[in-house]
């Protein structure tokens, strides 16, 4: 389901949860080209500030997308933006459950705002940011 600017209101909110794997970071390696040795070096990871491999901070802010374009508002919108801040390291076998939620609406140019926040199975907030979208239109 899409929703159009219509049937948003500010305060609904969605989410989309997903375990960062090895393969997941290997494939971004790929298609990103980024091979930072603190994303696939044991040693490089276990040297950093992280203390073990993390995975690509894109990567993870990636699963916000999904959240846009599959659920709020749904097939059909345009991601016009994204403002993040990375509050904390995602480590491979992470849960991390992105969360969006209806901030503003901006009716007369079909464009809604929205905060973001991927959190970790421990509850803490690793990415945070604010979404600007256009919703589908009507049809």
């Amino acid at each position: 389901m899409s929703y159009t600017i219509g049937q948003i209101n500010i305060g609904q909110q969605a989410s989309f949860e997903k375990t960062i794997t090895e393969t997941d970071v290997q494939l971004f390696c790929g298609v990103s080209g980024d091979i930072n040795p603190v994303h696939v070096s044991e040693l490089a990871g276990k040297e950093s500030v992280f203390g073990a491999r993390v995975a690509h901070g894109i990567l993870v802010s990636g699963l916000t997308s999904a959240v846009l374009g599959m659920q709020l508002p749904g097939p059909g919108t345009i991601y016009l933006g994204q403002e993040l801040r990375f509050k904390a390291p995602v480590y491979i076998g992470d849960t991390i459950r992105a969360v969006v939620v209806v901030a503003e609406i901006i009716t007369d140019k079909n464009i809604v705002k929205l905060t973001t926040q991927s959190i970790n199975q421990d509850g803490v907030v690793v990415i945070e940011g604010i979404a600007t979208v256009m919703p589908p239109k009507a049809v």
